[in-house]
């Protein structure tokens, strides 16, 4: 698999995301045996870029990442996450990276993961009770103690970046980005390419829609998507146009609709790793075969221009915590 730049971070440029494989999006065909083959088989087929987060079971995923990851740390660009989970006295569900926080948040991630360092630590969202300085002072302390190699941000706005790489240098930022979800083009990736920051796309295949599956209520059951305003009975309709749209490009590159849409994700530089997410060996090596797949001019052009897609991105609490 080709290989791309995060800052100074070498990473294969497709990942892997572990978020739905502790039940995310539901607790249907969860399957740990599977989950963790999974795993082994991205490692074997080159994947380098493992991503979880203390908040998703929560804990659960990071368990499960650190179990499948035994004899095969150094194989891994392992990235995880803090922010969700207050571990300083804030009410459940307020966010806190206040430094006690973080510090209390990274002990217990290396415990879980099996580890004695995080390759790539981010901010899950930011939060506004604590200065990002702060947030980032605390991250570079634990840089300097070698529990921490590298500091990234998810869903970070512009001014929160530059702020943030004032303090000390970022790796990557994270956020949601796909065919249907262009968001960060418009000043996040701008910012990111001046500083020569890496980005992450989480998300890709547009929470599973993009694969072309799902293709009424009835294909999940998970709340997260129930209460997501792209995934109602009406917007679900309207953006099925987006799959036809990119299943006719998918059929021309002979190659699947998840497979273009990584695809295009990846002709969009050379500093953008996405992270699909799965928990399925089958689903895995669909995925990251787009990394053979060159999207022609024309396929690209048809791709830029496809149907917008009807509804926010989240719901309102959602749509809160992006890009501050």
């Amino acid at each position: 698999m080709q290989h791309i730049r995060l800052g100074d971070l070498d990473v294969a440029r497709i990942g892997l995301g572990a978020m739905t494989m502790t039940g995310v999006y539901g607790t249907q065909d969860l399957d740990e045996t599977e989950s963790i083959r999974t795993i082994h088989r991205a490692l074997d087929l080159g994947v380098t870029l493992l991503d979880t987060a203390e908040i998703y079971g929560p804990h659960a995923n990071e368990e499960l990442v650190g179990r499948a990851l035994k004899r095969r740390r150094d194989q891994v660009v392992l990235a995880t996450k803090f922010g969700w989970i207050s571990h300083s006295g804030r009410a459940p569900g307020v966010l806190d990276s206040s430094p006690a926080s973080i510090r209390a948040a990274v002990e217990g991630s290396l415990t879980r993961l099996g580890t004695d360092h995080i390759d790539l630590c981010y901010q899950h969202r930011v939060d506004p009770a604590t200065p990002i300085e702060d947030t980032v002072g605390a991250l570079a302390e634990l840089v300097t103690e070698g529990k921490v190699r590298h500091i990234g941000l998810s869903e970070a706005g512009p001014d929160t970046i530059r702020r943030a790489h004032a303090v000390h240098p970022l790796a990557a930022v994270q956020s949601e980005y796909s065919l249907w979800t262009r968001n960060p083009e418009a000043a996040v990736l701008p910012v990111l390419r001046e500083l020569g920051i890496g980005f992450v796309p989480y998300s890709p295949l547009g929470h599973g829609f993009l694969t072309g599956t799902i293709r009424s209520l009835d294909d999940f059951d998970d709340a997260w998507r129930r209460n997501n305003p792209r995934f109602t009975a009406e917007n679900l309709q309207h953006n099925l146009r987006i799959v036809e749209e990119v299943r006719a490009v998918a059929a021309q590159a002979q190659a699947t609709a998840a497979q273009v849409a990584i695809a295009w994700l990846l002709a969009q530089g050379d500093d953008i790793a996405p992270i699909p997410g799965t928990k399925r060996v089958s689903r895995l090596e669909e995925n990251l075969a787009a990394d053979r797949i060159t999207l022609t001019d024309e396929q690209l052009r048809s791709l830029d221009n496809l149907t917008p897609a009807a509804g926010d991105t989240h719901n309102e609490a959602g749509l809160s915590t992006l890009e501050r």
